[in-house]
């Protein structure tokens, strides 16, 4: 007994000396690391994989963010950046591509490259920076202020991936995804797939798998799990989905469920009559013209869908935006994808549209009757089967013209085609099939719904699709409809989709400028030019008024003999 109480003594002698040594130590070291000038951040992974770490000397880069993923479009890269929502956006100048050879981890030096471009999703915290391409065989990641870095996120291809995906109000969710190859506008077998959810596919025992209720041309509807139903807005950003094809393996995914309403019914009064859904690259300059356009006919919300654009098209909509012109841009970085950024379009404006319009920026509606647009969608809501409104398009050419005209499209082109070709369509966004099937330029209908195709004396569209060759040429770099082959391809060279007689090279023929004139049509320039001409200015509302300096010049001119305003 008297031995068993010595040792507990001795014990008790060593904690107590332990204590008293090691704990000024430990103090000392927390000291150390939390009240220096510098602090050495980290960059979390959001996937399940180890901290990667950065060595940075700059104080102001003292939060935790993180990189998720990389995906290589054929043109560039995209890595995706997450940020906490109390910390400001990095902006692109703060920001610089790096390249990683094979597996090191540390950038290659000369491989430091500014970005194409920097998009801000800041109601996701979230950020996309477009970087060149990375050499073959290395990984692209990204640099700030030149101080820290992170290699990258797992890569992914963009023709193989579960893209985007939307949690619709009846307990589904609608996955994008790529690289399953189904043929267009038809329905195929849901039960060679299967959906599934978690936070890292590799481990399979850990994911929530569902029934696929339909998949066609790239859009799946899958039965959403019970356990994710309580609190959507949780989930996103945590739990990605995806597709597996029975019998093979599970898509990659960079796709995170995103909530569309809270309600499970429609509202019962929507904000908006009409609405306009439109998909462009790098149409910034002619963005003014076709908003403005169509605000006087009616249109009142805008949903434009950004596909890798780098022509400042945010200030665009910035000197625009106004109550009267409520535009929302979406960044949507997939290439190839219009009829399901369409389709994602038409269920992000469910809640607040009656009737949503899918057109193009060179597309302009036209009513010769004299009615307003909302009239004629009045006169067609009145019988309740109606879910879409087909109008034919007008395809003008350039007109005599070989400089972009300065009063705008709808005032520089006149001349036109004869023969209208295909139409486009304006829907009830609420009749669309749960397939959501379309193909540009219409969408398939619930059952016991119909399509009407309006009288050309009614309404019909301009579209200014033979534009001046400046213009025009950029068709040849890539169109955005999954099943229309770009120009440059030696495949359906014959189609009518392609300008008739020009190949798949951009080369301007001789007379492109006299070309596609068969009828002298006037309508949009007169109604322009009577409507909306400044009686002071004499200018259009898109139209900038010359500098003070400019006017003085031109008044000199004048003075000295020169008749032509220059």
């Amino acid at each position: 007994m008297k031995d068993r109480r010595k040792r507990n003594v001795v014990s008790w002698i060593a904690i107590f000396w332990c204590t008293l040594l090691v704990l000024p130590f430990l103090l000392f070291i927390t000291f150390r690391l939390f009240s220096g000038d510098s602090f050495q951040p980290e960059l979390v992974h959001t996937r399940q994989t180890p901290v990667n770490s950065v060595v940075s000397d700059d104080s102001s880069v003292n939060f935790r963010y993180s990189v998720q993923e990389t995906v290589t479009l054929p043109d560039q890269a995209l890595v995706f950046i997450n940020h906490p929502q109390t910390v400001r956006p990095f902006a692109i100048r703060d920001i610089a591509c790096i390249y990683f050879a094979g597996n090191s981890s540390v950038p290659h030096k000369r491989r430091r490259r500014r970005p194409i471009g920097l998009d801000n999703e800041e109601s996701l915290q979230k950020q996309i920076v477009r970087c060149p391409l990375p050499p073959r065989g290395s990984r692209v990641s990204i640099s700030v202020r030149s101080k820290s870095h992170l290699r990258g996120g797992e890569s992914h291809r963009w023709d193989s991936l579960a893209y985007e995906a939307l949690m619709d109000r009846d307990n589904t969710t609608i996955v994008f995804v790529k690289g399953l190859n189904l043929r267009p506008e038809r329905l195929t077998n849901a039960s060679k797939f299967e959906c599934v959810f978690g936070w890292d596919f590799r481990k399979v025992k850990f994911l929530l798998r569902s029934e696929v209720m339909s998949i066609a041309q790239e859009v799946a509807r899958c039965r959403t799990p019970i356990s994710l139903h309580g609190n959507p807005n949780r989930i996103h950003d945590a739990i990605k989905v995806s597709i597996r094809i029975k019998g093979g393996g599970i898509l990659k995914s960079v796709a995170r469920p995103l909530p569309l309403s809270e309600s499970s019914a429609p509202p019962p009064r929507k904000p908006h009559e009409m609405c306009i859904c439109t998909m462009l690259r790098n149409q910034a300059q002619f963005l003014k013209e076709w908003i403005i356009y169509h605000a006087r006919l009616g249109v009142s919300r805008w949903f434009i869908y950004d596909n890798n654009s780098d022509d400042d098209i945010e200030d665009a909509i910035a000197s625009i935006f106004s109550v009267k012109h409520n535009i929302s841009r979406y960044i949507w970085p997939w290439i190839k994808t219009q009829e399901s950024g369409f389709a994602h379009c038409a269920l992000r404006a469910r809640d607040s549209c009656n009737w949503v319009g899918f057109i193009d920026v060179d597309e302009f509606f036209y009513l010769p009757s004299g009615l307003s647009l909302l009239d004629v969608l009045t006169n067609q809501a009145k019988n309740t089967t109606v879910g879409e409104i087909r109008v034919s398009c007008h395809s003008f050419g350039p007109s005599g013209l070989k400089r972009m005209p300065p009063q705008g499209v709808t005032v520089g082109y006149t001349c036109r085609k004869a023969v209208p070709e295909r139409h486009k369509s304006i829907v009830n966004p609420e009749v669309l099939n749960s397939t959501l099937i379309n193909v540009v330029h219409h969408f398939h209908l619930r059952d016991g719904f119909q399509y009407v195709n309006l009288d050309r004396s009614e309404m019909v569209i301009n579209h200014y699709k033979y534009q001046v060759w400046e213009v025009f040429k950029e068709k040849f770099y890539r169109r955005v409809a999954t099943y229309v082959a770009d120009w440059q391809d030696q495949q359906n060279v014959g189609s009518k989709d392609r300008a008739p007689g020009l190949g798949t090279k951009a080369v301007e023929p001789e007379d492109w400028s006299s070309r596609f004139c068969e009828v002298n049509d006037t309508g949009v320039r007169n109604l322009v030019l009577d409507t909306l001409t400044d009686s002071k200015t004499h200018l259009l509302p898109w139209q900038e008024e010359p500098s003070r300096g400019r006017r003085r010049v031109r008044k000199k001119r004048k003075h000295k003999g020169f008749l032509r305003v220059l």
